[in-house]
């Protein structure tokens, strides 16, 4: 008898929160619905091949992989170069949606932003190997979920999947 009072309760409040229309994951802020069909507003900071400045415009693997995922969004992308330290900064005061620089695994970000989960390694100079991440606004699932999900399809698809 108690397996099916707790059956009906789950059921109960599933049907309730499915008919307020309460999406899981969610975005507090909205940023991936206000991103779709919008602006992506990316900040990033040149470093290697990930971003590159080429005539005042960002180039590289990460700026190429924005530009898709805004894309498949069906969104335009602004871009804010800037250090990491002003760039986190930006998604506090949630004026940007993601950064992107070569960042790693062991970014000291972690209690300001969050972060993608790993989407490809790199081998650098020094033989050792990094996983790549992006950063994205604290508790906003919807979007790092998005992302995340393309991101990893993006890496497959290019053989860098860590």
């Amino acid at each position: 008898m108690a397996k099916f009072r707790y059956a009906a309760a789950v059921a109960a409040v599933s049907l309730l929160l499915g008919g307020c229309g309460v999406r899981i994951p969610t975005d507090p802020s909205g940023t991936l619905d206000a991103v779709q069909g919008g602006v992506l507003r990316a900040g990033v900071t040149p470093n290697g091949e990930w971003v590159r400045m080429d005539e005042n415009e960002p180039t590289g693997s990460e700026i190429d992989a924005l530009t898709r995922f805004a894309e498949s969004l069906d969104a335009d992308v602004e871009w804010t170069v800037g250090s990491e330290q002003a760039l986190v900064r930006g998604l506090e005061d949630g004026e940007l949606d993601v950064v992107a620089g070569g960042l790693t695994d062991h970014t000291p970000w972690t209690n300001k932003a969050g972060m993608t989960r790993p989407y490809a390694e790199a081998t650098l100079a020094d033989g050792s190997t990094v996983e790549l991440v992006m950063l994205v606004p604290l508790g906003e699932n919807a979007f790092v979920s998005a992302l995340e999900t393309f991101l990893t399809d993006e890496a497959a698809r290019v053989g860098t999947a860590p």
